[in-house]
């Protein structure tokens, strides 16, 4: 597997695609692919696709905003975004939950940096882990 068959397919599977990165990044150092270049290709690839989902979180906020906040609990879910969006960007490393989570982020605004910051260092972490793991 080349690097940027690993990126597109960490890319992919930070999106909503139901698709698992871990597998090929496994396999790619399974195939000798250098730890770091696969770590480098995987990470970037991932990050990138979070980073979109803010920004199609915030695209949504703008269409959504007035459903969401004329309702009380679309008010109270904006509200507890707001509050423990940060705490909740820990969750983002998970599959399934993790990836709505970063859109999330977006849709209640979240400060870019902190986003940045939490849920992209997890992302590289996790595949850290891995790689020691295998």
């Amino acid at each position: 597997m080349s690097e940027i068959a690993l990126f597109f397919s960490a890319f992919l599977a930070a999106t909503i695609l139901p698709f698992s990165s871990e597998v090929a990044f496994v396999l790619a150092i399974e195939n000798d692919m250098p730890i770091l270049n696969a770590l480098l290709s995987a990470s970037s690839g991932n990050v990138l696709a979070i980073i979109l989902n803010y920004f199609l979180g915030l695209l949504l906020y703008e269409k959504t905003k007035t459903k969401l906040l004329s309702s009380s609990m679309g008010t109270k879910a904006y509200t507890y975004g707001h509050k423990y969006g940060y705490y909740a960007l820990i969750l983002s490393w998970l599959p399934i939950i993790g990836d709505p989570l970063t859109l999330v982020a977006g849709l209640v605004r979240l400060k870019f940096v902190w986003f940045v910051l939490i849920a992209g260092s997890l992302r590289v972490l996790r595949y850290y882990f891995l790689s020691e793991i295998f």
